[in-house]
C-alpha cells in the first residue's frame, strides 16, 4: 500500500510546496551538515577507511571517493586526508601518483583483510582525481592538486579506450570491458561536470574529447527515455543495453535493466550547471523518469530495457537522487514533494539516516540529492565545485 494512502489530498497539496520551499533556501539548517556527520560516525572508521555493512564489511574504491568529495564539501580536511592516507595506503599500493586503486578491499576465504581485486574503477578514480584537484583550488594546498594531477596520465592510459566510428571513452575499468568486437560501457561513470573540470586541469588529455560524447552515449542508450545500468557499442551501429551473458539460459529483455547504476546518469544530469547546452540535451533523452514519477509516489527499482518499469518500488536513495533531476523539469513540485515526504517517512531519528536497512548506497545518494539542493555544493560551468562555506 503507498505511504500516501492515508494522507488527505489537500493536506499533501499544502505540504509539498513548504517542503520544496524548504530545500529551495536551505530552511534554518546549521552550518554543520548533520546527514554527513550522521554518516561518518556509521560508516567511516578512525582511519578513514568506509565500510560497506551490508557486502561483508567491504570497502571499494567508490566509496573513498564519494567520502573524499563530501569531506570537501563540509570542509573537513582531516576527514578528508584520513580517507586519502587509507586510499593510498590500502588501495593504491603507497601513493595514487604511481598507481590506480584498486576497486575492491575487504577479508578473503583465509580472514586476511586486503585487496580483493586489483582491477579499477573509472568512476572512483575520476572523482578522486577531481575532488583532489578542487580541493587543492578550495584549500589553496598545492599538494593537492599535483596528486590530482598525477592521476590523469595514469587514467588515460589504461582506462580511456578510443571506440572505432566513435572516438574516445571512458571505459569502466583497467581490463575487462573491450571484447573482440564490442565495448561495455557504465554510463553512470561519465559524469560530465567532472570531466569537463579535468579537461580545464589537463588540457592535452583526453577528457574534453570524451565530455563532449557523453550526451551521445546517454541519448543512445536510452532508446525508451529510461537509462540502462551497462552498454555495449557496436562499432558503426551505436550503442545497445548490454546482454548478460547466463550459460545455458534464453536472455531476453527482462534481464537487462536500468537500476542500481543508471539511477545516478538523473542524479548526474540534474546538477549540471543550468547554463549547460548538454544539459537539456542530456535531459531530454531521459524524460521517461519524471513522467513516471508524475504518478506514482517512488522510483521503480528496475527499467528493463524495453522501458518498461518494475513494480517494485526502488530504495530511498532513489528518492533522494531524484531531487535534482526533478527540479530541473518545469511543472513537476508534486513529484519532488513525494520524494522528499518519502524521504522523510523513512528517516532514522536515531540515527538521522536514511531508510530500514541504512545501507550505505542509500546514504551516499541522499548526500547527494539533498546537499544540493540544501545549496552546499554547485558544479560550475566548467564543472568547478562552488561550496557553500567558501561564500560565508
Amino acid at each position: 500500500m503507498s505511504f500516501f494512502t492515508n494522507w488527505p489530498a489537500t493536506r499533501l497539496l499544502l505540504l509539498i510546496p513548504l517542503l520544496l520551499l524548504f530545500t529551495a533556501t536551505g530552511g534554518c539548517r546549521e552550518k554543520t551538515w548533520p546527514l554527513w556527520n550522521a554518516y561518518s560516525a556509521r560508516f567511516i572508521d578512525p582511519l578513514g577507511r568506509v565500510i560497506d555493512p551490508q557486502s561483508d564489511q567491504r570497502t571499494t574504491s567508490e566509496g573513498q571517493s564519494y567520502a573524499l568529495f563530501f569531506s570537501l564539501v563540509a570542509n573537513n580536511r582531516q576527514q578528508f586526508d584520513r580517507v586519502l592516507s587509507w586510499t593510498q595506503t590500502n588501495l593504491a599500493g603507497g601513493s595514487l601518483a604511481t598507481n590506480l586503486p584498486a576497486w575492491l578491499w575487504g577479508r578473503d576465504k583465509d580472514g586476511v583483510w586486503k585487496v580483493l581485486d586489483q582491477n579499477s574503477a573509472s568512476d572512483a578514480d575520476t572523482w578522486i582525481a577531481y575532488s583532489l584537484i578542487e580541493a587543492g583550488r578550495l584549500w589553496k594546498e598545492p599538494a593537492y592538486t599535483q596528486l590530482g594531477k598525477a592521476m590523469l596520465p595514469l587514467i588515460a592510459n589504461t582506462e580511456v579506450a578510443t571506440l572505432p566510428r566513435f572516438g574516445p571513452m571512458l571505459m569502466p575499468g583497467r581490463f575487462g570491458f573491450q571484447h573482440e568486437s564490442t565495448w561495455t560501457l557504465n554510463p553512470s561513470y561519465l559524469a560530465e561536470f567532472v570531466l569537463n573540470r579535468l579537461a580545464t586541469a589537463d588540457p592535452t588529455g583526453p577528457w574534453a574529447e570524451i565530455a563532449i560524447r557523453v550526451p551521445a552515449v546517454i541519448e543512445q542508450a536510452s532508446r525508451h527515455g529510461f537509462i540502462m545500468d551497462w552498454v555495449d557499442y557496436v562499432p558503426g551501429d551505436g550503442f545497445y543495453p548490454t546482454v548478460p551473458l547466463h550459460e545455458g539460459v534464453d536472455v531476453n529483455t527482462q534481464s537487462i535493466n536500468g537500476s542500481y547504476d543508471a539511477i545516478r546518469v538523473y542524479l548526474w544530469a540534474g546538477m549540471m550547471d543550468p547554463a549547460s547546452t548538454d544539459r537539456a540535451h542530456i535531459l531530454n533523452t531521459i524524460p521517461s523518469m519524471a513522467t513516471y514519477l508524475a504518478s506514482h509516489d517512488a522510483p521503480p527499482e528496475k527499467v528493463n530495457a524495453n522501458g518498461i518499469p518494475m513494480e517494485q518500488d526502488g530504495p530511498v536513495g532513489f528518492s533522494a537522487a531524484m531531487l535534482p533531476y526533478l527540479r530541473a523539469y518545469p511543472s513537476t513540485s508534486q513529484a519532488s514533494g513525494r520524494q522528499m515526504i518519502r524521504m522523510a517517512a523513512q528517516k532514522d531519528a536515531a540515527t538521522g539516516l536514511y531508510g530500514k536497512g541504512l545501507t550505505y548506497y542509500d546514504q551516499n545518494l541522499a548526500l547527494f540529492g539533498t546537499g544540493f539542493l540544501e545549496g552546499r555544493f554547485r558544479f560550475g560551468p566548467a564543472g568547478e565545485l562552488n561550496v557553500e562555506w567558501k561564500v560565508r
